[in-house]
């Protein structure tokens, strides 16, 4: 859209799949409901996330007075949503000159739709959400693998204090042996 004190819906692109069949033109009036709310109380150069139940509405306003909205989950990164955002704005920026902003068609452009299908999984399009996955998982396995030396160090003890008893058993029965022992002559 194009803020010129109003707001102008230059396109939607949705994933509403998880919804019913039913219930898609409803979720589709309230993104578009939403979206020209959020875009009217964006002013240039602002961001902005609104958290409505489980999902957050991002906006952002470029200080030439386009500006984008995102309506996602609460799991969806903030950062990747941003980046999002003025990813696909610069897209449209390239293709259509200023002039034409406010009537050209959004959703036809095929690299936003190819930014859309990009940006749904966060760590595919952003190499530092993937990295911070990444060291997520490692910090998985290093509290596992931690567990279990503390386990096997529990398991070590538990054989040396084994060890040393029988080391105390056998001197012991060394001793009396020996003892037993000294009383008979072997030939």
């Amino acid at each position: 859209w194009y803020n010129t004190n109003c707001c102008l819906s230059s396109g939607i692109n949705a994933e509403y799949g998880e919804f019913g069949y039913f219930q898609r033109s409803t979720v589709l009036e309230f993104l578009k409901f939403t979206s020209s709310f959020m875009a009217t109380r964006t002013t240039p150069g602002e961001r902005k996330s609104v958290k409505e139940k489980e999902y957050i509405c991002h906006s952002l306003t470029k200080s030439d007075g386009i500006g984008g909205v995102l309506i996602c989950d609460e799991e969806y990164p903030q950062r990747v949503a941003f980046t999002f955002i003025l990813k696909v704005l610069d897209d449209f920026v390239k293709v259509h000159p200023k002039s034409t902003w406010s009537r050209a068609p959004f959703a036809e452009l095929p690299e936003i739709r190819q930014q859309f299908v990009l940006y749904q999984d966060p760590r595919q399009a952003d190499s530092l959400t993937s990295i911070q996955g990444d060291l997520d998982e490692t910090k998985v396995i290093l509290y596992n693998t931690i567990e279990q030396v503390l386990e096997r160090g529990e398991k070590l003890d538990d054989i040396v204090a084994k060890s040393e008893n029988l080391s105390a058993t056998s001197k012991q029965f060394y001793k009396t042996a020996k003892s037993t022992n000294s009383c008979c002559i072997i030939l």
